[in-house]
This record gives C-alpha cells, structure tokens and sequence, in this order.
C-alpha cells in the first residue's frame, strides 16, 4: 500500500520568537522509520510531502499494516513524524506526532489495500500554540483519502 503525507503550515514560517527559535535551532522534521527519522525536511518550508510504503494483508478478518515505518502493536498501528534540532549529522528530536491506521475509515483502508492507489494524510504541521504539532492527530486535523 502506497503512502503519501502531505503537511502544510509549518511552523518555523510564522512570525514571532516561536518560529525564530525552531528556525535558529535548525529544526526539522522528517518520517520514521524503525528508530531512524528520514526525508527531513526543515520547519521553514513551505509544505512538506513524504511517500513510502507498507504492507497490508489480511488477519482474522481484519487488515492489518506493517513494514519499517509503521510502529505499534496489531489492533493499534501508527506512523510518527519526527521534530528535532539538527546540529552537523546529530538529529535531536523533541516532539513526535501519532497518525493512527484507527483513525482511517475502514471502507477507505481496505479501499487502498483491496485496489490499490495511494493513501493520502493530509494535515497542518503548527498546533494551535505556533509550535511543532505533536501527539495524536485526529480528525479533524487530519484528512485522509485515496488518489
């Protein structure tokens, strides 16, 4: 299954001391996958898109995802964006938002699985204090749907 996220407003392109310190710091944020985060991009660009892939197949009559960017237990699957500071090749991260495979409607998943296309997350990247968005990203802050 083909995975595309597409993040807009990223938050070291606002105004203020908030944005000044992510842009000073060089942060950056990328996908993870296993323990390493990859496709880094800084939080002053102007939208930021990742595309991977996992796997699906079915379990007990449930889909069930998997493969290196995909994290957590059967029944409770995630992908993590990834927030650090990056000083020469040292990535230090602070902040992880959470896009749970729950949170996809079921007929939409089993869409991408069952026929193929790509799996679509689109979301903001500030939360609503100006800083990195992190945790769980609902909907609906989160969109998903299939291209």
């Amino acid at each position: 299954m083909h995975i595309r996220i597409e993040g807009s407003d990223l938050p070291g392109r606002r105004p203020g001391a908030q944005a000044d310190e992510l842009r000073l710091s060089n942060v950056q944020v990328g996908v993870q996958r296993k323990q390493e985060v990859v496709e880094r991009i800084s939080a002053t660009a102007a939208a930021a898109v990742w595309e991977f892939e996992v796997t699906s197949r079915e379990v007990d009559g449930l889909l069930d995802v998997g493969g290196p960017y995909v994290h957590g237990r059967p029944g409770a699957r995630f992908l993590y964006l990834s927030w650090g500071a990056v000083h020469g090749e040292t990535f230090a991260g602070f902040r992880r938002a959470k896009l749970m495979f729950g949170d996809i409607p079921t007929p939409l998943l089993r869409a991408a699985h069952d026929n193929g296309g790509t799996l679509v997350a689109r979301l903001g990247l500030t939360d609503a204090a100006g800083g990195p968005r992190c945790a769980r990203v609902r909907p609906p802050d989160i969109i998903w749907q299939l291209a």
